[in-house]
């Protein structure tokens, strides 16, 4: 799913009001022109910092998930209500940041690279060298903004999540044979999948401040000093649809993610049954 990424990266740092100024179209015209400028290579620029720190990053994030909901269950009969639930979630969401931004930031400055070479001809990057000039502080700037949009994602996400195998697929109930029911791993795929729509969509606000934030912008590109700043300049110059830009992108990308993710996850549980299960 990484050149799905790469394509809603680009298409929530396009700034330009004016339609003649704009680089892309939409997703589709964005895929076809990094394919034609760039080659496919070009799909996946900034790859290798994802995959070194997707696990770590997966792993804080479903690791917290469950520790929060074991401590937030009740006591006397094990229930947890719908606000503990997000509760939890959102504490996987806030601790997962550690990894998160420096990731992010990196990534999405590769990402972007190919079309600024086009129009500036400014000289690419590697990893190495972005995170030289960066340095410990620059890694994490606009960690705020990914607080902001890692927070809700998975508050919205574990709990959908929950209901999903819980409501529609009966994830607990019990069996005529006096077992409960245990999801297979189809009907954890759908569930894991299910819960990403929401949650990607609903994040993409957040998502493209954090963009904005992290991309160094372009001679003549609108800046921003913060999250409110940006939120106010995006307003004005480009609309409130501005903010649901790469939005559909996000949840191609995050459904089978996720999906795939979760099924793991639940599968692993299964042969190395969690402490706290």
């Amino acid at each position: 799913v990484y050149p799905i990424d790469l394509v809603k990266t680009r298409l929530q740092n396009q700034r330009a009001v004016i339609a003649a100024d704009r680089l892309y179209s939409g997703g589709i015209d964005c895929f076809r022109k990094v394919i034609r400028n760039e080659g496919a290579i070009g799909l996946y620029r900034g790859l290798l910092p994802q995959l070194v720190g997707v696990a770590p990053e997966k792993a804080i994030k479903l690791t917290v998930n469950d520790l929060a909901r074991a401590v937030l269950r009740n006591p006397t009969d094990g229930s947890l209500g719908v606000v503990a639930e997000c509760v939890a979630g959102g504490c996987a969401g806030a601790s997962q940041v550690v990894f998160t931004n420096p990731l992010e930031i990196v990534k999405i400055r590769l990402q972007v690279q190919g079309e600024a070479a086009r129009v500036t001809g400014a000289p690419r990057q590697g990893a190495a060298q972005i995170v030289r000039e960066l340095g410990p502080r620059g890694l994490y700037k606009g960690a705020s903004a990914c607080l902001l949009r890692d927070i809700p994602f998975s508050a919205i996400y574990f709990t959908v999540y929950a209901h999903l195998k819980t409501d529609v697929f009966g994830e607990g109930r019990v069996l005529p044979d006096g077992s409960r029911k245990r999801l297979n791993p189809l009907e954890l795929l759908i569930s894991g999948a299910g819960a990403g729509m929401p949650a990607a969509y609903l994040a993409t606000p957040a998502d493209v401040i954090k963009t904005r934030l992290q991309v160094v912008a372009r001679t003549g590109q609108q800046t921003y000093t913060g999250i409110m700043d940006a939120t106010r300049k995006i307003l004005r110059d480009e609309g409130p649809r501005a903010f649901f830009k790469g939005g559909v992108a996000r949840v191609l990308r995050s459904s089978p993610q996720f999906g795939v993710t979760l099924v793991t996850y639940e599968l692993l549980q299964r042969a190395l049954p969690s402490p706290w299960s």
